[in-house]
């Protein structure tokens, strides 16, 4: 199954559409010609794939954006995490509103706002307001994309055949994530930094009259919704962000970060304790049983935080360090995208020789070897000469064929430990913990570039924490995850 999975931002989504086959009431339909295949494809695809375009080429236009605004590096951060926040936070209730709303009406909802979003984004004056049109667009995305895969499994019910086109659907996806730096270091160096937001607008307005012209409606399925379960996780990860973006510039023992901290722990504490106890968890308990499903939450988590931080890192590095052209900052990192996906075709034949466990665990340890490369060449070298350069290359390179390798692994190992009959509540709940942690790697390049603007400190800095994060992940995968994982939570039908 992990062979489905394509680039960075898709590759846990494709598990997640699958496991949604048995929790979507599909009714018998005529088999689609290969044009109505195709365009039902593309038109379920299209959200995703501007989202995940805007995601990897907003990093490109981040010097443009702060020299427009005379913003410091550091605060763009918020630029990049106030998207990522709205969409970890509302991911969940955007899969429960897909099934209470029906997922049509979903997925026409969230592109609407993105839409929209995405013209307050080309328009905004100020700062301020393009992060404020950036939270609308992450709302958007937390409703198409849970949408999106109810949809797919509701269209193509045949099991061949849904298979063949979630194939396609990842490697649309994938692709749209690795030539993001490309499209938007173009737009940006032809058009300005807004274009980069301005071009999902007719995308969006055709997407929307595709999914009118030929979508079925898919039935709803209403089921409880915790509201305030939600509202304690929103809140939590608000505060969180707040206290890691600007907590350097307040002062980390200024009543405000203090203050924040307190309602972090209070609403983490009181969100811990309403899924224990509470009659509608956001999360099936029985899942947290199992160590080895926690510990591949947590290796999904390390993995987006670094991957994020460095896709955030290297777009400025280029740009404000090297003094390259936005467009020659993204054919730089084209190759460095790209390899995300070698690593995801690797993956799947990978792990159905060997099993999940190795995949995780070299993957991991592959990648913290390579930031502990570039961690000494930085201390070693010039940050702009050629050899600094070359070794910095091919090891990113590398360390995303790893990561490649190892996140639809990590999928895999999910849905094994989790069975059928958690598998919904499990996808869901690792592509949260994911998103959660490109939302605090991010960050936390922030507080780095905050403390210092000398690059020979800021690299070596950040590759220092990507080898922390990657050092963890692949201890977890060597203590928790076995060589034949088995299905536990699925069994266990305690504390539901």
């Amino acid at each position: 199954m992990s062979r489905l999975s394509g680039g960075q931002g898709g590759i846990n989504l494709v598990h997640e559409c699958k496991t949604l086959e048995g929790a979507v009431a599909v009714t018998g339909s005529p088999r689609l010609g290969r044009l109505d295949e195709a365009l039902i494809l593309l038109t379920l695809a299209l959200g995703f794939m501007m989202a995940m375009v805007d995601v990897t080429s907003v990093n490109i236009a981040l010097p443009a954006i702060a020299s427009n605004f005379s913003l410091p590096l550091s605060r763009l951060v918020w630029v990049v995490d106030a998207y990522t926040l709205s969409f970890a936070s509302l991911l969940l209730i955007g899969g429960a509103l897909a099934e209470r709303w029906g997922a049509k009406t979903t997925y026409q909802a969230g592109l609407l706002i993105f839409i929209m979003a995405s013209l307050l984004c080309g328009m905004a004056d100020s700062g301020t307001l393009l992060i404020i049109a950036r939270l609308l667009q992450g709302l958007g995305a937390a409703l198409f994309m849970p949408a999106s895969l109810s949809l797919m499994s509701h269209v193509f019910q045949e099991q061949k055949q849904r298979t063949k086109m979630l194939s396609i659907w990842s490697a649309l996806v994938g692709v749209a994530s690795g030539s993001g730096p490309l499209i938007g270091g173009m737009l940006v160096q032809q058009f300005g930094w807004r274009s980069i937001f301005m071009v999902n607008i007719p995308l969006g307005i055709l997407g929307v009259l595709m999914v009118k012209k030929l979508i079925p409606k898919a039935p709803a399925h209403p089921r409880p919704l915790s509201l305030f379960s939600h509202a304690l996780l929103v809140f939590a990860l608000v505060s969180l962000t707040f206290i890691l973006i600007e907590g350097p510039a307040y002062g980390w023992q200024s009543a405000l970060v203090l203050w924040l901290l307190a309602c972090m722990f209070i609403s983490a504490l009181a969100l811990i304790v309403q899924e224990l106890r509470g009659t509608h968890p956001l999360l099936p308990r029985a899942l947290f049983a199992s160590a080895t499903f926690s510990a591949a939450s947590g290796i999904g988590f390390l993995i987006s935080f670094s991957t994020f931080a460095q896709i955030f890192l290297l777009g400025i590095f280029f740009q404000d360090a090297l003094h390259i052209t936005a467009s020659q900052t993204g054919l730089q990192m084209l190759p460095m995208m790209f390899s995300f996906m070698v690593g995801n075709l690797l993956s799947g034949q990978v792990s159905a020789r060997v099993g999940t466990r190795y995949p995780l665990l070299f993957g991991t340890a592959i990648a913290a070897l390579m930031a502990l490369c570039i961690l000494l060449t930085t201390l070693s070298c010039d940050m702009a000469s050629a050899l600094m350069m070359q070794l910095l290359t091919l090891c990113v390179i590398v360390m995303n064929v790893s990561v490649g390798v190892a996140l639809p692994a990590m999928t895999a190992t999910v849905l094994q430990v989790c069975g059928a009959r958690y598998a919904g509540s499990a996808s869901a709940a690792v592509n949260a913990s994911r998103q959660i942690g490109a939302l605090v790697g991010v960050a936390i390049m922030g507080g780095i570039f905050h403390a210092t603007a000398d690059w020979s400190w800021r690299m070596p800095a950040a590759f220092a924490v990507l080898l922390g994060s990657y050092t963890v992940a692949s201890v977890l995968a060597y203590l928790y995850i076995p060589r034949k994982v088995v299905a536990s939570a699925g069994h266990n039908h305690a504390g539901e």
